[in-house]
């Protein structure tokens, strides 16, 4: 499948995710199955990520979580895989982040084919921090990481076509806990869209990239 094809895509840094392995993780009903080689293309990606400098090694750069939960492996539509993290952090932290914090959020593809109207958004919390994804429309002149940051350290989310917020689950939720995985199924026209995270100080953080769906 194509969300398996990117993974294994990044996995080329030859890098390996510490404490990934099957017997690590604790199998929660209907997500993650005895399919090894989606639960590899996962840490292929995780390890891609770290690979190409998006994230440091701990213990001086970020954390690297231990997944406990998977996404279906057929979800309908074009998918994008997501990942998220923290930079630096070296304890359990909630939501909230200070004004200095560095945080990243990368989609893998940045550019997808629409495929009967829809597109399937999958992420994953490497860090540790609780952590979502807001899906918000794109003008044709607007930039990334332009929006107006509100007193609360938060974005307007007017006009949001959908999030993923649950771990282990899809759509909404109370957030992506570190090392679960959320997943959500949108239909999206062609155009552009910003991906972001919208809890207090992760959009500043840098925590948005554009996607585009063609």
């Amino acid at each position: 499948m194509r969300f398996r094809t990117t993974f294994a895509a990044l996995a080329l840094a030859g890098l390996s995710l510490t404490g990934c392995g099957a017997a690590d993780m604790q199998p929660t009903v209907g997500i993650l199955g005895s399919d090894a080689g989606q639960t590899g293309a996962m840490a292929g990606f995780a390890a891609g990520m770290r690979g190409i400098g998006a994230m440091g090694s701990a213990p001086t750069g970020n954390h690297f979580s231990q997944w406990s939960c998977w996404a279906p492996s057929d979800l309908p539509g074009s998918t994008v895989g997501v990942v998220v993290g923290d930079m630096r952090m070296n304890r359990m932290m909630g939501g909230a982040a200070p004004r200095d914090a560095r945080m990243m959020l990368r989609a893998e593809p940045g550019t997808v084919p629409v495929r009967a109207g829809q597109v399937s958004l999958v992420v994953g919390n490497m860090g540790w921090r609780t952590h979502e994804l807001v899906v918000l429309p794109l003008g044709p002149e607007a930039g990334e990481g332009e929006r107006p940051i509100g007193p609360e350290g938060t974005v307007d989310e007017a006009g949001s076509l959908g999030e993923v917020s649950a771990a282990c689950g899809p759509g909404a939720g109370a957030g992506i806990t570190a090392g679960t995985v959320g997943w959500v199924t949108l239909d999206l026209a062609p155009g552009r869209y910003e991906l972001v995270c919208n809890l207090p100080g992760h959009y500043a953080g840098g925590m948005h990239q554009v996607l585009v769906v063609e």
